[in-house]
């Protein structure tokens, strides 16, 4: 009879490796990264163009390149658009980040031949029609705003900002004025230089066949084959602004906290070691920061710790909100967190735990060919080696109590963190 007083065992995962993409250098010289799966019979395409803010000749233009891309074609209304795609029961949608924007279609495997050409069309042929451009300008007007009213948005704003100087592009705040003076014809000039498809990164992945990676290549193989630099890029340099700073937002009951500092790449030497550290401090339910700020002290519902790695630099940032009047005494204690850290070894069942914590939750993001199709483009986007996620849980499980402390003394010293605090009038 089963015992259900008693925890199943656990085993330990040995090894992942993630399946192989074929890539094909297409005629225009863009590449394709087709990883097949036909569990399900649906497939995703996206094309990945160098047209981040990290590429914006003016700040707020990529933004509003790709939100305008389903507005209309030289063929196509933005209407005509829609319904094409509700007629499918398919999705297409064009996000800008900070290093890449990427138009993302996601469709039942027997109507990618017919969607292919909208693909193209929206890629290619984009018009920004003036009436939708203004409508777009005022409506992202409203929502900063609005969210400028949060403790949250104006205390990640301005970590950013302070973290990585204003004339860095991770550091650019959105600024009113400049961006209601943005014309369609800046827009559509940054669009003609940034999404060229013989420029991008193109991934397939689901339910593929032979013929898919044909129609693929033919559609979207097509066109120019220059390879000069798109966008002209200025030079740009890590500037800190404050370490310690408050923003005020009146009659808010509650105060945001954000701390951090830049971290090493993903292919620095420390970077597998380093994401262990990160989790026992505050990347998950059960971390130091929980069970003290959550659990013991009660100042807040959450608090995390996380690294957010991009091309071109990497941050380490702490983020919770609190009641306003226990701001200070919440900073305390997560510089105390930090402090012991470099004070004491992690004891061993529970850096036992975090590693089987992470060990399942990678397994657990590598369940769909869409989610290994994400690692596998983090691995082609940021230049990793191709044995990166296979020497992750290597490094994982290698990792010594004494390797963090080391670590901890090295990147977690309080006097090198930059701290926001938005909320009251203290």
């Amino acid at each position: 009879m089963l015992d259900r007083q008693v925890a199943p065992p656990v085993q330990p995962l040995a090894s992942v490796t993630l399946p192989a993409a074929d890539v094909f250098s297409l005629p225009n010289g863009a590449r394709l990264h087709v990883l097949c799966n036909d569990a399900q019979p649906v497939i995703r395409l996206q094309i990945v163009f160098p047209a981040g803010k990290w590429y914006e000749p003016l700040p707020g233009v990529s933004l509003l390149a790709a939100r305008m891309l389903l507005e209309g074609t030289k063929s196509r209304t933005a209407r005509q658009i829609a319904d094409t795609i509700a007629f499918y029961g398919a999705s297409l949608e064009c996000e800008q980040g900070f290093d890449r924007a990427t138009l993302t279609l996601y469709c039942l495997t027997r109507h990618l031949e017919a969607l292919l050409p909208l693909v193209l069309d929206v890629a290619t042929e984009a018009t920004f029609p003036t009436t939708e451009f203004e409508l777009l300008k005022s409506r992202t007007i409203q929502n900063v705003r609005i969210e400028r009213q949060k403790t949250g948005y104006l205390a990640a704003e301005r970590f950013s900002h302070n973290l990585f100087g204003n004339d860095y592009p991770y550091g650019v705040t959105f600024d009113e004025t400049s961006f209601e003076k943005l014309t369609t014809e800046k827009v559509k000039t940054f669009y003609r230089e940034a999404y060229r498809v013989c420029s991008a990164e193109i991934f397939l992945c689901g339910d593929i066949s032979d013929q898919h990676e044909r129609l693929v290549a033919q559609t979207l193989g097509q066109g120019s084959t220059n390879h000069q630099e798109s966008v002209e890029q200025a030079e740009h340099k890590l500037l800190a602004v404050a370490q310690h700073d408050y923003v005020t937002v009146s009659h808010s009951l509650q105060a945001s906290l954000r701390i951090g500092r830049l971290w090493p790449s993903p292919t620095h030497p420390d970077a597998h070691h380093l994401q262990v550290l990160v989790k026992v401090l505050g990347g998950y339910f059960g971390s130091r920061l929980m069970k003290n700020i959550r659990e013991d002290k009660g100042f807040t519902y959450g608090i995390y710790s996380s690294v957010a790695p991009r091309e071109h630099a990497s941050m380490f940032v702490i983020g919770t909100d609190v009641n306003a009047a226990s701001s200070d005494a919440a900073i305390a204690e997560v510089y105390n967190e930090l402090r012991r850290l470099q004070q004491e070894p992690v004891p061993l069942d529970e850096l036992q735990t975090v590693k089987t914590y992470m060990a399942g939750k990678f397994a657990n993001e590598l369940s769909t060919v869409f989610e290994q199709c994400d690692k596998y483009k983090t691995v082609v986007l940021l230049g990793l080696p191709s044995t990166y996620y296979s020497e992750f849980l290597t490094q994982v499980n290698s990792v010594s109590s004494d390797d963090l402390l080391e670590l901890a003394h090295t990147y977690l010293s309080p006097e090198h963190m930059i701290e926001v605090v938005a909320g009251p009038i203290g």
